[in-house]
């Protein structure tokens, strides 16, 4: 979507047109508070010392005390300072507007992941509820539905492209594939032919518990463990689950699962007990890469984005390797929360960064 920029090399000092060509018709402008008087004079307070456009909701002042000029030069020339209110020497309220809403779309075309309300109002010095107000008045949509329009754009991009579905939805900054998926007839207008594929012939064992962190979900193959899905709702991660595996054949786990989804919640209770299950890794040849490395991550540390995409061979992947770290379906047994910040600050994590912090504060602690 693209929000029309109008620049001017001074906002008020446009050429003067006809029926403000006299002070009398001025301050009878002045007096309406007429926007199309603004950029043809504007007017000063000798009692305050400032100076506004025409359409300045500031108080009017008494006649006697208002002097016009032509331009703003001429009124500061004359000693008068301009309104913090109406900014008079800046561009027209409306296309400080829609210059803010321009660079905030730009922000999120530019961003991999969508940026949220608040940093996008903060960042073109809005609040946020009056940012929001502005940006649907001058795009028609929502800044959160102007970034799913966006990411939708670039999922159909990669796709053209040859890319893999995942990876698809992953590198258009979307954090949940089975988000994706659930709606993707809906945004995309058919399901992704590769996604329809998925889990076709395979079996999959499945049971859903809680552990201190929620809901927890364990599913298996015939090979072993490959799916962990941790968050509020069992039912969501059961659907998640089906939108990974559309065509697998989904069964009750048996008595000896039991001990598999057992041993998996202990890892989570107490991650210092290790986790010797087999695991059923899928993903691209990258994502492989990474989750391998995720993997050699020493119990109780913890290791950047740059460090991995060192570690693989490939320094200036670290975008790449963020958004392999977010892929990874098989949760705490690929310890991506071992993944932090150059800074060791914490950034994203798929099932909530407070599981993150405390998932790393039981391995710190011995827990």
């Amino acid at each position: 979507m693209t929000v029309k920029q109008n620049k001017t090399d001074s906002p008020v000092e446009k050429p003067e047109s006809g029926g403000f060509t006299d002070n009398e018709r001025r301050w009878q402008a002045l007096e309406r508070r007429d926007p199309d008087a603004d950029g043809v004079f504007c007017y000063a307070v000798k009692t305050t010392g400032v100076y506004c456009r025409p359409s300045c909701a500031a108080r009017l002042a008494k006649r006697e005390n208002v002097h016009f000029y032509t331009s703003c030069d001429e009124a500061e020339l004359a000693g008068f300072r301009p309104c913090n209110r109406c900014r008079p020497n800046e561009a027209p309220l409306a296309e400080r507007q829609r210059d803010a809403v321009a660079r905030a779309c730009r922000l999120i075309e530019d961003s991999d992941v969508a940026p949220d309300l608040a940093g996008l109002a903060d960042a073109v010095g809005m609040s946020r509820y009056h940012f929001h107000r502005v940006f649907k008045r001058f795009t028609g949509v929502t800044p959160k539905a102007y970034a799913a329009v966006h990411r939708v754009r670039r999922v159909r991009d990669e796709l053209t492209r040859g890319a893999p579905v995942t990876e698809a939805i992953y590198n258009a900054g979307f954090n949940s594939s089975g988000r994706f998926y659930a709606s993707s007839t809906e945004r995309l207008g058919m399901t992704p032919t590769a996604f329809r594929a998925g889990g076709a012939g395979i079996s999959i064992r499945f049971a859903v518990g809680e552990c201190s962190l929620g809901s927890i979900l364990v599913a298996a193959s015939d090979k072993g463990i490959c799916a962990i899905f941790i968050g509020d709702d069992p039912d969501a991660l059961a659907r998640e689950l089906q939108d990974r595996f559309p065509r697998a054949r989904f069964t009750g786990g048996a008595a000896t699962f039991d001990c598999w989804v057992a041993q998996v919640v202990g890892l989570v209770e107490n991650p210092a007990l290790g986790f010797d299950l087999p695991l059923d890794i899928r993903g691209t040849a990258f994502q492989l890469r990474v989750w391998e490395a995720l993997r050699r991550i020493p119990l109780g540390t913890t290791a950047s984005y740059l460090d991995i995409a060192k570690q693989i061979g490939q320094p200036s992947a670290v975008r790449a390797v963020a958004r392999a770290c977010g892929a990874n379906p098989i949760a705490v047994a690929i310890p991506c929360h071992r993944v932090v910040r150059t800074d060791a600050s914490l950034s994203g994590y798929r099932w909530g960064v407070e599981r993150k912090a405390e998932l790393l504060r039981r391995e710190r602690s011995g827990d």
